[in-house]
Formats: structure tokens, C-alpha cells, sequence
């Protein structure tokens, strides 16, 4: 990489291969993770940390013998997205309460941390709440996908 990155090399480079993965570039295996290090000019372990990103999201798998490959199975969308969506999947409105990170753990089938990211990108755009010791709540409804 020509220069350093405020928000961390790794996110970069995640980002990227979300990038790839939901516009169809990457589809099945990701380059090995030696390619991987040497398109990027970074360490072997900034390019696991990439990845280990992607796979508690969902969006990739390690497949023994093979490396990485995207995940088959169910939605590619970034999973903050898909918690935004289940704003009004469940019905919910300003001021009620949002789902538990141990529920959206299961339900989502990823990580705490993952979950805690895409918790904070959603404080971050102020679609929750969170008051300590009373737990997060929705703040603003996320814009409407249909158009009228």
C-alpha cells in the first residue's frame, strides 16, 4: 500500500473484498491469502485480520484445502445492513426497545464483535440509542426501500 491508513490497513482491504464479493467480481474462491499479501504490500497477518472480518459477517468461509470462498448460503449484504432491515422486519418503531447482541448473535449467526461493529456503525448514523444500563434503542427509522 503507497500509504497509510487512518482507519486501519485491514479495514481497507476488507472493504474492498466486501466490495468485490457484493458486486459479483469475486463470486466463488478469494485469491489465496499469499496473492492477497502481495497485491496489497502488507503482512500475512494484516490480510487474516481483512478476512476474519468478512467471515464473521458471513460473507466468507474457509474451505479446508481450498482457502477462502464466499459463503454460499443466505444474504451478502454488509450485516449492519441486514440489522437495519430487521428494524422494520420486527415492526419496530422510534423508542422501542432493539434486540439483545446475544439474540442478534443467533439470529444472524455471527460473532459478538461482529455484531458490536455494526451496532456501533448504526449509533454511528444515528439510527440507535444506547443508554447505559437500559440497553439500545431505535432512534431514527431507516429511509424507506419503496419508492411511492
Amino acid at each position: 500500500m503507497p500509504e497509510a491508513s487512518p482507519r486501519g490497513t485491514y479495514l481497507v482491504i476488507s472493504e474492498g473484498l466486501r466490495k468485490a464479493i457484493e458486486e459479483r467480481q469475486i463470486s466463488d474462491a478469494l485469491p489465496s491469502e499469499a496473492n492477497l499479501v502481495e497485491s496489497h504490500g502488507v503482512s500475512r497477518n494484516t490480510i487474516r485480520r481483512a478476512l476474519k472480518i468478512l467471515e464473521a459477517e458471513g460473507m466468507i468461509e474457509s474451505a479446508p484445502g481450498v482457502g477462502w470462498r464466499v459463503s454460499k448460503g443466505g444474504d451478502r449484504r454488509s450485516l449492519a445492513e441486514r440489522m437495519i432491515d430487521l428494524i422494520a422486519d420486527d415492526g419496530l418503531s422510534v423508542g422501542d426497545t432493539y434486540p439483545s447482541e446475544a439474540s442478534l448473535c443467533v439470529r444472524f449467526g455471527v460473532s459478538r464483535t461482529a455484531v458490536r461493529r455494526a451496532i456501533a456503525q448504526m449509533e454511528g448514523t444515528g439510527v440507535l440509542d444506547t443508554v447505559h444500563g437500559k440497553g439500545r434503542t431505535v432512534r431514527a427509522l431507516p429511509p424507506s426501500k419503496t419508492q411511492p
